[in-house]
């Protein structure tokens, strides 16, 4: 079974004949439980989002901040594992139609196989991976099995990028490109900054993939904000505070597609 790449494709090119961004969503699996986690995604999907990240949880995830951490590792400590994430892709795929991809490290990937991962990936209806921590240099091999089962190649770049650097990332990639708002680790943010509209400018200037951004977004303001730019607006902390904070798990997946029906506004306001 080939992955969804296409799918992944058609709906970012789908926001632009709309005359707008397209709002994507970060949720880990396994949180709060695998069953709760999907749950969170559909909710998500159903609140507006166009496409779900869905994060592997890892022990030592050095992009994210202290709230993806914490829900990390209350997936960790519940036993989550690489099967229960891509019954996460599937369910989540099934249920809506809309593509899900994987956000994770490399060194799970590495461990558990690239060819294993990459087929699985694909036959649970996935679109592909964002791999924050693989090194382009370093990336062929992924890139060929990524290729052969139809999936995306996200790779993500930050405002300290040079610009013949950005041009090697983006030769590569597929999919999107991620471009990471600001230096530092995810979490929200009072301000985006203008770091983010200089990123994407000159991620432009040397691929036609959409440029997509994320590290700080949390409300329709800033949505829309970002929206004005970029391809896609990426939110993932926000999600899992409302999930965290939620005193129950039909609280938490109200709130967070709530959130979703907020934001899926603003990127339509830019």
């Amino acid at each position: 079974m080939s992955g969804n790449i296409q799918l992944l494709s058609d709906t970012l090119a789908g926001a632009r004949s709309e005359g707008r961004a397209a709002l994507i969503a970060y949720l880990p699996a396994g949180f709060p439980t695998v069953d709760g986690g999907i749950d969170a995604v559909k909710a998500v999907f159903d609140g507006g989002a166009d496409v779900v990240e869905v994060g592997l949880p890892h022990s030592d995830p050095v992009l994210d901040g202290p709230v993806i951490q914490t829900a990390d590792d209350i997936a960790l400590k519940g036993g989550v594992r690489i099967a229960d994430v891509m019954r996460t892709v599937r369910e989540a795929y099934e249920a809506t139609g809309k593509p899900v991809l994987v956000m994770t490290y490399w060194n799970p990937i590495d461990r558990y196989g690239i060819e294993r991962f990459t087929t699985e990936l694909a036959e649970a209806g996935g679109a592909g991976c964002i791999l924050p921590d693989l090194p382009v240099q370093e990336s062929d091999v992924w890139r060929q099995h990524a290729d052969k089962h139809g999936l995306a190649t996200v790779f993500v770049v930050a405002p300290s990028s040079r610009d013949d650097r950005l041009a090697k990332i983006t030769a590569v990639g597929s999919g999107f490109v991620y471009a990471a708002s600001l230096m530092g680790v995810t979490g929200t943010r009072q301000s985006v900054g203008a770091q983010a509209q200089d990123l994407v400018r000159r991620t432009r200037a040397s691929t036609d993939l959409p440029v997509c951004v994320g590290l700080g977004v949390s409300n329709a303001a800033q949505a829309a904000e970002v929206a004005a730019f970029a391809d896609g607006v990426i939110v993932g902390s926000a999600f899992v505070k409302l999930m965290l904070d939620a005193p129950d798990r039909e609280a938490g997946l109200a709130a967070v597609r709530d959130l979703a029906g907020e934001l899926a506004e603003g990127v339509r306001k830019r």
